[in-house]
């Protein structure tokens, strides 16, 4: 019952973001892109309960910090709880997490602009927590440096992450994929960047 309901509503949202034209195709981010450099004063912010924020004083975690020295898969998408993000883009990456260890990646991590109380809450329901980080990307200010952004109002999510993938060594991008559209599924998934490591 609650998978249908998932589909129908993914179906009626990829209807609609379907008729988007992204602003550009590709990302003014490229292979080579130093993330470090290209978003200096961006930090992210690690999904956790409103008392963990709290405790932590609201820190967030400066780009340095989850890319400096280590090999790291990260992937962007529109937003928790929708249906192209929950059903497929993240089980991709989940489903592959010992491969990707298997090739030495240090990290594999999940970003979007949400907040990071309700990243936390999806990373729970989706039961990806103990495989994948997650980040919130609350003002979009990781994604607006990357030109990364797509303003899907229509489908009442305003300002969001394109679908993308890529996989970073020491802050450097060796693989970038950035799907043409955000309902589209076909080059950011964890099957096809594992094939690309």
């Amino acid at each position: 019952m609650a998978s249908s309901a998932l589909l129908k509503r993914t179906v009626l949202i990829k209807s609609i973001v379907n008729g988007f034209q992204a602003s550009r195709a590709y990302a003014s981010v490229a292979v080579g892109t130093d993330l470090i450099s290209a978003a200096p004063d961006v930090a992210l912010q690690k999904a956790r309960s409103w008392d963990e924020g709290v405790s932590s004083k609201f820190a967030t975690t400066p780009l340095k910090g989850i890319f400096k020295d280590k090999k790291v898969v990260i992937f962007g998408l529109p937003g928790a709880y929708t249906g192209v993000c929950s059903a497929q883009h993240v089980p991709s990456y989940k489903n592959n997490i010992d491969k990707f260890k298997a090739k030495g990646i240090d990290s594999v991590i999940c970003v979007a602009v949400n907040d990071p109380y309700v990243m936390n809450g999806w990373a729970e329901k989706l039961q990806a927590k103990e495989a994948i980080e997650f980040y919130g990307d609350f003002d979009g200010s990781f994604h607006k440096k990357l030109d990364l952004t797509i303003d899907l109002s229509a489908a009442l999510l305003g300002p969001r992450s394109h679908r993308w993938s890529a996989y970073v060594v020491d802050g450097k991008i060796k693989v970038l994929n950035v799907e043409e559209k955000p309902s589209e599924f076909e080059v950011s998934g964890g099957d096809v960047l594992l094939g690309q490591i």
